[in-house]
């Protein structure tokens, strides 16, 4: 019997045993329709999609993005389908609207309970109607589910969805967006009660839909520059004062990486405050119905505090070893892996750690392990015992299971005196985000976590959330970054002085109240943004002002920083600022533990989905729902599923790794993925994979750079000492560094001073990469004494052909 007759036949006989609901269901899981030939978009398995094209709208405000995404498709099958349509979306987004478009007729979905929402969509099929829902995933908040039912046989339908989400400041002041365009398979650890998020990808190369994308930037301070690493058409400025500014992307996305956007202003980052006016249909004295105030914060340290570094602390580095982590850093060098260039990271950062401090290091995938059974302190012989054995860390760990190793790093005591701080990297790649998430903050009074999103795909929800409950700082690394770039921009932010007793304070008229809906501020950097949305209750004057004051205890000094703000609502910024405000109280409620520990009781549910219809903004526990109840055209014939993909980047150098625990049995998703999961098994004799890969040609890891040649021979205290090695870093030979050392330098101090001059005269672009382990170097030098460093520095700038001054080594 053909599978579509069996189909037919088991239909039939559901329909007559159980109600339609459960019939349609039943349809909906069984129907994928038989092959056929069709033209038209299809997939690699040779189904039609009806998914025709995406097409996004960004409008930045200032620090606010509002995203609008129009998703077109249309039916070209003799069949009524279905739909199914499995994305990203960044994982602090506020969802807050979602129409349908069938000819002129639209739609305006609602926000229901989860299940509810479910139900009626379910119902709507049955009876023949045409019905649209849209609902977050139960694992984590930066993956939606979109299914568009009974599209007629010849019929179009759009779908309007729109979000709104801050946007991230970065290290070097740029303001980051990400519209995430790729979706890689989510490893689900073995034993996890969870289900896993059942997606259908295909190699970038084989997206069957288009992608276009256009920008407009607006602030009240003029836009210098706006960068990318896919390609742009030149940026349009749309007046005198280069405060607006359009962007688009280039034609021809290849859907190989996410879209992102660095944007920068000129003398942006003050502190400010919008109060946005509550909505005129709402209630006053609700959070839609009253203002609601956006603060941003800049807090300044005094620079006597910030020329200080930390020289104490336990650094735990979490290391991804995934078969994903083999891929390519970048499309355009193929030969850079992630894997190898986490291992130049960590020599970076081992190097750069201060004398005194305690270390250890975790690398992780279906299994874990460490180098030290726990943290050792920092010396030469700890330091040189790692690197040899990162220097033989590949990505053979299998899949991405991070819950068990962070319970392992949390088990371990705190060293007393030695603040712990968590460096995560990873590719972001796994399924049980929430319940990492409750980890980390269940565990954050203890630590701070830095966490690194490596490569294309990485789960902007498990990244952003790492460093928010662990009171740490996000990286994400893409394109052409530098991974040690940013890494080492962490690791300032981990050794400035600990911020303690944050309390935030208001000022405001008589009669105005404020309901704080942020969580309280527990981690405060310098230079970067702290958010703060509140609703303020009651009436006053448009003329009032109010304040809010941040008071901190830094260093053992007291600081404060105030802002003052006038009460006037800001104009044309519609209802972004609650959406926002809505949206962080509600992750906060969700974050929340029932009192046996475990999931929000069912009283936080009611609340959560409370607020999340009154603000029209999703959450765990409701859905969009759109039901096309004005057609009075019944849809004959049972649904045919189609599962719209979505792109992924890995590819079968990384992803047929001869790990010890690939079964593809058990893989749980499409054709493409089970080739290509980091999902293993010990049982299971892949053999012929196994031989595949070892035949296949790996390209090997190119030439250290000159910049980590030099600093793989530094010492842990801090100097370099005159021998070969350092003269092929160098670039001379051993005779043409010796013979210049003035005659009453002590030889160590010498390759010192060649090796910071080497540092000044020819890296300035990398500075901040090495900034730390010169900073050491040149503690080193003052620790000896050393004499005659003037002249050292002529001889070394001499024979090195540099012009670099005595006081620009810190001397």
């Amino acid at each position: 019997m053909c599978v579509a007759r069996l189909h037919s036949t088991i239909l039939a006989v559901a329909s007559t045993y159980f109600d339609e609901r459960t019939a349609v269901k039943l349809s909906r899981t069984l129907n994928t329709g038989p092959v056929m030939n069709c033209c038209g978009l299809i997939t690699p398995d040779k189904e039609p999609v009806p998914l025709k094209s995406i097409d996004v709208e960004l409008e930045v405000r200032d620090h606010v993005a509002t995203v609008v995404s129009t998703l077109n498709y249309e039916n070209k099958e003799d069949k009524p389908l279905e739909a199914v349509f499995v994305f990203p979306l960044p994982g602090d987004a506020a969802v807050c609207h979602f129409i349908a478009k069938i000819g002129q007729t639209e739609i305006v979905a609602e926000v229901k309970e989860k299940q509810q929402a479910r139900e009626e969509y379910d119902d709507a099929l049955s009876s023949g109607q045409q019905a649209f829902l849209l609902e977050e995933s139960d694992q984590s908040p930066d993956i939606f589910s979109l299914s568009v039912g009974s599209l007629p046989p010849g019929e179009s339908a759009s779908i309007r969805l729109e979000y709104v989400t801050e946007l991230a400041v970065q290290a070097d002041d740029g303001l980051r967006f990400c519209l995430p365009a790729v979706l890689n398979p989510r490893y689900q650890p073995q034993g996890s009660e969870a289900a896993s998020v059942q997606v259908t990808s295909v190699p970038a190369s084989l997206v069957p839909y288009s992608l276009s994308f256009s920008a407009r930037v607006s602030s009240p301070h003029p836009v210098t520059k706006v960068e990318s690493s896919c390609s742009l058409d030149p940026l349009q400025y749309l007046n005198t004062e280069q405060t607006q500014a359009m962007v688009r992307l280039a034609a021809g996305h290849k859907f190989d990486r996410d879209v992102e956007l660095l944007i920068y202003y000129k003398d942006a980052h003050q502190p400010t405050a919008v109060v946005e006016a509550g909505q005129a249909s709402a209630k006053p004295g609700t959070l839609m119905g009253d203002p609601v105030v956006m603060v941003n914060l800049y807090p300044e340290f005094p620079k006597a505090v910030m020329s200080t570094v930390a020289s104490c602390g336990e650094f735990v580095f979490l290391l991804d070893r995934s078969g994903s982590m083999d891929c390519p850093s970048n499309n355009s060098k193929q030969e850079e892996t992630r894997i190898g260039n986490a291992r130049d990271t960590l020599l970076l950062l081992l190097k750069s750690l201060p004398m005194g401090c305690y270390f250890n290091i975790y690398s992780f995938g279906s299994t874990y392990e460490s180098i030290f059974p726990k943290s050792v302190e920092y010396s030469e012989t700890t330091m040189e015992e790692a690197l040899k054995k990162v220097e033989k860390m590949d990505a053979n760990l299998g899949g991405t299971e991070i819950l068990e190793p962070l319970k392992h790093i949390y088990s371990q005591s705190c060293i007393p005196n030695q603040p712990r701080q968590i460096f995560v990297f990873t590719d972001g790649e796994v399924g049980n985000t929430k319940e990492i998430l409750d980890l980390v903050k269940k565990n954050s009074g203890s630590h701070r976590c830095f966490s690194f999103g490596i490569g294309e795909g990485a789960s902007s929800a498990l990244i952003n959330g790492l460093a928010k409950e662990g009171g740490g700082h996000a990286q994400f690394i893409t394109g052409n970054d530098r991974m040690q770039t940013k890494v080492m921009q962490s690791l300032r932010f981990a050794l400035q002085p600990a911020v303690e007793n944050i309390s935030v304070t208001w000022d405001l008229p008589k009669g105005v109240s404020v309901t704080v809906l942020s969580p309280p501020i527990t981690t405060i950097f310098q230079g970067q943004r702290s958010l703060v949305y509140a609703q303020l209750t009651g009436q006053s004057s448009e003329a009032s002002e109010g304040s809010v004051t941040v008071k901190y205890s830094l260093a053992g000094h007291l600081s404060q920083n105030q802002l003052h703000f006038s009460l006037k609502p800001a104009e044309e910024t519609g209802l972004a600022v609650h959406r926002l405000g809505a949206r962080t109280l509600i992750r906060s409620l969700e974050m929340e533990k029932g009192e046996d520990g475990g999931k929000p009781d069912d009283e936080v549910k009611k609340t959560v989905v409370d607020l999340s219809v009154q603000s029209g903004v999703s959450s765990a526990y409701t859905a969009f729902i759109a039901v096309n109840k004005g057609n009075n055209e019944t849809i004959q014939g049972p649904l045919v599923r189609r599962n719209v993909p979505v792109p992924m980047m890995m590819m079968m150098r990384c992803c047929a790794m001869p790990a010890p625990r690939l079964n593809l049995a058990q893989c749980a998703f499409s054709s493409y993925q089970c080739a290509m999961s980091d999902e293993f098994d010990d049982e299971t004799d892949d053999e012929g994979i196994v031989e595949n890969y070892q035949a296949a040609v790996v390209p090997k890891q190119p030439r250290r750079d000159p910049l980590l040649q030099l600093v793989s021979l530094q010492k842990a205290s801090g100097c370099w000492l005159l021998d070969p090695a350092l003269a092929a870093a160098l670039g001379k030979t051993s005779e043409e560094v010796e013979k210049p050392k003035p005659a009453s330098v002590n030889k160590d101090v010498w390759a010192t001073v060649l090796a910071l001059i080497w540092l000044h005269g020819f890296n300035t672009d990398a500075k901040e990469e090495w900034e730390f382990l010169a900073m050491k170097a040149v503690s080193w030098l003052r620790a000896q004494n050393a004499p005659s460093v003037k002249e050292c520095v002529e001889a070394g700038n001499a024979l090195l052909g540099c012009t670099v001054q005595k006081d620009m080594l810190g001397f």
